[in-house]
């Protein structure tokens, strides 16, 4: 059991990476038991082409399941995906809204690709050997040339005794709109204790327009636009960053993920569902993502190896990008 202070263990090495077709991977690995603040996954790959993918490698994931010794810890299904997609893709802005630097890549500005996803959990795990199922699915990698080549998945394991908070990221709430104002009623996990730190609301497809209001019922008296729930959760403030391969080194700065928003809920009890009062101009499918935290209890004491703790916690992260502090 590891109890020292953060300390970083890799796990798992594959090369499951993005390929012409989608394909979808369901594997499984042990993991030593401690204080377990997050799973890093770091994707490597060289295209044929960089514009295979058009912009940040999250754009390619399309699924992501964890399941820690059986029980769920991150559930995620993007409702779009598409390697041609030239803007941020959606994992890599709902792991961003849970703490910026959550889902980064390297801008090589060529076929090369670098990228790491950190993924919260927030579980003290007891002495011996636990266990990871996880399912990963990818969009088709189109473009030209053949297959990737020097690919390289890794899962590594973040120790932290100074973690503050559990995460759960539950299984979607989905619903048929029409072109009107209606009532969606959001099912939370009545399994996981805690409260809701936040929700990601997705379209089915890149489209900004077809969802143009949003109420939380609990929480407001009246539907706000899209932009302006942006303004509030940090988007307009220049607050969604990611990579495109077209551009100089570094990141690119974006205010909005098409057909795509997470809403901060501020740590909203779980004792009934969440209902939201949705206005569309469309008939389509929208989801909605919960993020669950919880305090946690009965952390490792740490040894004397690290002398500064590194505090985490998802709902600080969610509130300081939400710019409501007083």
């Amino acid at each position: 059991m590891i109890t020292v202070g953060v300390r970083y263990t890799l796990v798992e090495s594959s090369t499951d990476t993005p390929t012409i077709a989608a394909a979808t991977y369901n594997r499984g690995f042990n993991i030593p038991g401690g204080a377990v603040d997050e799973i890093i996954i770091r994707f490597q790959c060289t295209l044929n082409a960089a514009g295979n993918i058009a912009a940040d490698f999250s754009n390619m994931i399309n699924s992501l399941r964890l399941i820690l010794n059986g029980e769920t810890v991150f559930d995620f299904q993007a409702g779009y995906t598409d390697n041609a997609n030239d803007a941020p893709g959606i994992s890599g802005y709902l792991m961003n809204s849970m703490g910026r630097g959550r889902s980064v890549e390297v801008n090589s500005q060529d076929a090369t690709r670098t990228a790491y996803l950190r993924v919260p959990i927030g579980r003290n795990l007891a002495a011996g050997i636990s266990r990871m199922e996880y399912t990963l699915g990818y969009a088709a990698l189109t473009g030209a040339g053949g297959e990737p080549t020097a690919t390289s998945l890794q899962w590594w394991i973040r120790y932290n005794p100074a973690m503050q908070n559990t995460t759960t990221v539950g299984a979607a709430t989905t619903f048929n709109y029409s072109a009107t104002t209606q009532l969606v009623s959001v099912k939370v996990p009545q399994n996981v204790p805690g409260t809701l730190a936040g929700i990601l609301i997705q379209n089915d497809r890149a489209n900004d327009g077809d969802l143009t209001e949003v109420r939380i019922v609990s929480q407001s008296d009246f539907s706000l636009p899209m932009d302006y729930w942006r303004a509030l959760n940090g988007d307009l403030y220049n607050g969604i960053e990611f990579m495109d391969p077209a551009t100089a080194v570094g990141l690119e700065f974006a205010q909005s993920v098409p057909g795509v928003i997470f809403l901060p809920t501020f740590n909203l009890s779980l004792s009934d569902d969440l209902r939201l009062q949705v206005t569309a101009t469309a008939a389509r499918t929208l989801s909605v993502i919960p993020v669950i935290v919880a305090p946690i209890s009965g952390k490792p004491q740490p040894a004397q190896v690290q002398t500064l703790s590194v505090p985490t916690n998802v709902s600080t992260s969610i509130l300081d990008d939400s710019k409501a502090e007083v």
